[in-house]
């Protein structure tokens, strides 16, 4: 079964690169402010993994809000950075582009700590599941890290630091500003796996 993975160059995507060695790797720069750093995060995995990676553009900027679009997030957003339907987006790119290459089984990066956002739960990333299946193509979604944590995802996959230290977590910048929840996380997840000092 052939099988694409999103891949934003995130500590989490790049891990489950590691760990699950997808056929090929799709990243899509969708407007935001940290694409670039992502990008070129995903380009060095990919190419370390030798995966095969395709990038999508697709200009949504005027429909973000939050960290990573540089706009105060919308009032029922459940954190900082939240994208209005940003998994959905994600998926149904990555299933546009996929199904051309015959893509039968997509991952997404989701984990255990991802509840918070409505499109990061178990049920979210079943309907998706189904949602594809009715489809042309027959294509499946899973979140193979869904139950993990992003300490456990690390430890699971058996990712060396030499592949991890590509990957760019920054949810405002191209370059890690330090303070976002994304850098913050970054930061506490190679702190508790011991590969930096408090």
């Amino acid at each position: 079964m052939k099988t694409a993975l999103l891949l934003s160059g995130g500590i989490d995507s790049t891990a489950i690169a590691y760990w699950c060695r997808p056929d090929l790797a799709i990243t899509i720069d969708y407007g935001h402010r940290p694409a670039p750093g992502e990008i070129r995060a995903a380009m060095a995995v990919a190419d370390v993994l030798e995966i095969e990676h395709h990038l999508m553009r697709a200009d949504l900027r005027s429909l973000g809000s939050g960290d990573m679009a540089g706009t105060a997030a919308l009032q029922i957003a459940p954190v900082s950075e939240w994208w209005p339907f940003r998994n959905q987006m994600l998926v149904t790119l990555a299933a546009m582009k996929g199904v051309s290459l015959g893509v039968q089984r997509l991952l997404i990066g989701t984990l255990k700590t991802d509840e918070k956002h409505a499109d990061g739960r178990p049920d979210f990333v079943a309907a998706l599941d189904t949602l594809l299946r009715l489809q042309e193509g027959d294509m499946r979604l899973e979140a193979p890290a869904i139950g993990f944590t992003s300490v456990e995802l690390v430890r699971k996959s058996g990712v060396p630091m030499e592949v991890l230290a590509w990957a760019h977590s920054c949810h405002i910048s191209e370059y890690a500003c330090g303070l976002c929840r994304g850098c913050r996380k970054h930061y506490e997840t190679l702190y508790e796996l011991g590969e930096v000092p408090y």
